[in-house]
């Protein structure tokens, strides 16, 4: 009998984690050492998690065998709420958070409570491609507005306007951008959120990265510049905490709720639905969030972030072609290739061969939903040593590489 692929997984795309990915594993199996700057995952570049943190989770494990609140246990969602308050979100109760296993199951609930057959939602180009796909898995149409290289990845306000139809129900944020490293400017926010007014759109802003930002850059909250708006702000312990295996992040609710009432019943349902949120993991949020964890050592120079960041964007625009915005914020550069240098018509196919003839993993840019194939993303947790043994692998495959 032959089980088909569900036809609503047709436009559902996750590339970075697809093809390329699936043969390096193979590779690695056959005995070839991998380098690997496709993810951002703190731990296997010995970034690890605050032993003030573990050391809470672990005295709680006797207390996380039951489920919880299917929303998250109180101290931790009071700790996140309180972690908003001190950010600017004004009005947050323990009431208004709801914990997840990661962001990204959080997205999707979020989508699955919005989205009927047909909705629209305004997405920023590129994006993180969870956004795009959760999208579409739940019966919606991702529209997709320009990010401008030029203006520092700053999305075009015109082009975001111009994408607005009767359909649009919503308008995604991300905010320290991953691919990019962009940090929007309040300017930019302001602009995005007044198009969120007039058109009465729901705003969804990605945070994750709300604290890991370089030379001065300043992230601003969506939800503390439009207390009038309702807005579902994502964040979790995956990035700025290092604890991504942990899955544990929170949708906070801000502004006016009661027009939000039956949409905000359908969230619980799915949250009711998926019984609770990992529990243990939980009880690293109380700790982290509680003033006992600082990255900014890690951010300044002399920082082992700051300093990676800024020695793989240094090497990486040295290759002739090669240009790169130098991110303000997030864990990775997003390097493009000039097209009259490097004709490339299939970055995906690149991404490949690069693994194949110089065992470097890396992403394509047009797996982030840019239109062009002139784009790359490589992570910077990578110590030094790594990081200059895979730049130069790379530019040594540039140089004699043709489609």
């Amino acid at each position: 009998m032959l089980v088909a692929q569900a036809g609503r997984l047709s436009n559902v795309r996750y590339d970075i984690r697809g093809p390329v990915l699936r043969r390096a594993r193979q590779l690695e199996a056959a005995g070839h050492e991998i380098i690997k700057l496709n993810l951002g995952n703190p731990a296997p570049f010995g970034l690890d998690a605050p032993d003030d943190v573990l050391s809470d989770v672990v005295k709680h494990i006797a207390d996380a065998q039951g489920y919880s609140d299917a929303r998250g246990i109180q101290p931790a969602r009071e700790a996140v709420a309180q972690f908003f308050d001190r950010r600017g979100v004004s009005g947050v109760t323990p009431d208004d958070v709801f914990l997840g296993n990661g962001v990204s199951e959080l997205i999707v609930m979020a989508l699955q409570a919005l989205l009927d057959a047909g909705d629209e939602v305004l997405v920023p180009s590129p994006d993180y491609p969870l956004w795009t796909g959760a999208i579409h898995l739940c019966g919606g149409r991702a529209v997709h507005y320009r990010c401008d290289e030029q203006a520092d990845w700053n999305p075009d306000l015109e082009h975001l306007a111009s994408r607005v139809t009767e359909r649009t129900k919503a308008l995604v944020i991300i905010n320290p951008n991953n691919p990019t490293g962009a940090v929007y400017s309040r300017a930019t926010l302001l602009g995005m959120l007044d198009l969120a007014r007039e058109r009465g759109l729901l705003v969804l802003t990605d945070e994750i990265y709300d604290q890991i930002t370089y030379g001065g850059a300043v992230h601003i909250s969506a939800a503390a510049l439009a207390p009038d708006l309702l807005v579902l702000t994502l964040g979790g312990l995956s990035k700025t905490y290092r604890l991504a295996g942990f899955r544990s992040g929170w949708l906070v609710v801000s502004g006016p709720r009661e027009s939000a009432a039956d949409y905000l019943d359908g969230l619980e349902l799915l949250a009711n639905m998926r019984l609770c949120p990992n529990v243990p993991a939980q009880y690293a949020i109380v700790p982290a969030l509680g003033g006992r964890v600082d990255i900014t050592h890690l951010l300044q120079p002399g920082g082992r972030l700051r300093d990676q960041r800024d020695h793989a964007w240094a090497r990486m625009t040295a290759i002739p072609g090669v240009s790169c915005y130098q991110p303000a914020g997030a864990l990775y550069l997003f390097p493009r290739l000039d097209p009259e240098v490097y004709p490339i018509r299939d970055d995906e196919q690149m991404m490949s061969d690069l693994l194949e003839q110089q065992h470097v993993l890396l992403s394509h840019g047009s797996g982030f939903n840019l239109p062009t194939t002139d784009h790359l993303r490589m992570v910077f947790l990578a110590s030094v040593p790594v990081l200059d043994e895979a730049i130069d692998r790379l530019a040594a495959f540039l140089a004699g590489y043709r489609q």
